[in-house]
């Protein structure tokens, strides 16, 4: 789907981000079984079209998520998609999840504009005060990655993730409000 104003949620100087759409299943759908994506997002199972419109139904029909991919406005590409999920407005918490699909599009700061995004958008028009993630132990790119954009570690759940036959641990990480306004400036929108 080409890049309009109109199909634009929120945009940066070299990403955008636009609500999941039928037409992007595929591009998802390859990512969910890339090898060297799977690990990092936990995929055990292979992911078929009637599982890929699965998911895009389920995420569309639950009010406690929000859901975008991530454009790389240069070419118009999709790249990743990022979201929020396990929202809980009472509480004023939220959980997060961003992916990154297509490897060619890491290290060019391309995840850091579009969590950044995203986590403007949870604290200042959602009103959230806290974010979290659960991260793979094994995945330290990630790790230093959300430690780099404000996320501090919160605890370890030992062994509570299982890959290819082994356990590793899974790494509890959090930002407050004022931890993300304390390091970020406000992203244009």
């Amino acid at each position: 789907m080409p890049l309009s104003p109109t199909s634009l949620f929120l945009s940066g100087p070299n990403i955008a981000l636009r609500p999941l759409e039928p037409s992007d299943m595929p591009t998802i759908r390859s990512w969910f079984n890339n090898p060297q994506i799977r690990p990092l997002i936990g995929e055990t199972r292979p992911l078929s079209t009637a599982g890929a419109e699965a998911y895009l139904e389920r995420i569309q029909r639950d009010d406690a998520r929000v859901w975008f991919m991530i454009i790389e406005r240069a070419s118009e590409r999709l790249i990743g998609e990022c979201g929020l999920l396990r929202m809980m407005p009472d509480w004023r918490t939220t959980d997060l999840s961003i992916i990154l699909g297509e490897p060619d599009s890491w290290s060019h700061g391309y995840g850091t504009e579009a969590i950044t995004l995203l986590m403007d958008y949870a604290f200042g028009t959602l009103n959230f005060h806290r974010i979290a993630i659960g991260v793979v132990g094994f995945n330290t790119r990630a790790l230093r990655f959300y430690e780099k954009v404000g996320f501090r570690r919160e605890g370890i759940q030992r062994d509570g993730y299982y890959y290819n036959h082994s356990y590793h641990d899974f790494v509890m990480m959090s930002i407050l409000e004022h931890e993300f306004r304390a390091q970020h400036s406000a992203p244009s929108q």
